[in-house]
């Protein structure tokens, strides 16, 4: 009786040197290809929205709202009543101008549905909100 001695399997063990290689690719790859927009109209932290649209308006009223309820109209602080003159005036020129909030997301809630319902009233109804 002769014995044959088994073979002994190696151990199976995963390399995980190439997954490294394709991490940092990868990582590498969305660095690389991801787009850098910065506001530098205001210091806002706009809220996320998943559902936002991806379209700009050529040209448009971009309004402002900080933490503090400061308004600024195409980066200008200014005050309430004058945002209320400076809005009619604009929906007096055309009715088809493009109107765009952008309201930081700590700021009130009555602050923001004030803009909106001050542009409708004048007769701007083309209004969006800014996010992220």
């Amino acid at each position: 009786m002769s014995v044959i001695p088994k073979r002994r399997r190696r151990k199976a063990e995963i390399n995980i040197v190439p997954l490294v290689d394709v991490l940092v690719v990868l990582i590498f790859f969305f660095l690389v290809s991801m787009q850098f927009r910065n506001l530098t109209l205001l210091n806002l932290t706009l809220p996320k929205i998943e559902t936002a649209g991806k379209e700009k308006p050529a040209e448009s009223l971009q309004i402002g709202l900080d933490v503090d309820g400061n308004y600024y109209l195409n980066g200008v602080l200014i005050s309430d009543e004058n945002l209320m003159e400076q809005v009619n005036k604009m929906a007096e020129i055309s009715r088809d101008t493009p109107v765009l909030i952008m309201a930081d997301e700590n700021s009130l809630l009555h602050k923001v549905t004030f803009l909106m319902d001050t542009c409708r009233k004048a007769g701007l109804e083309k209004v969006r909100l800014q996010s992220r």
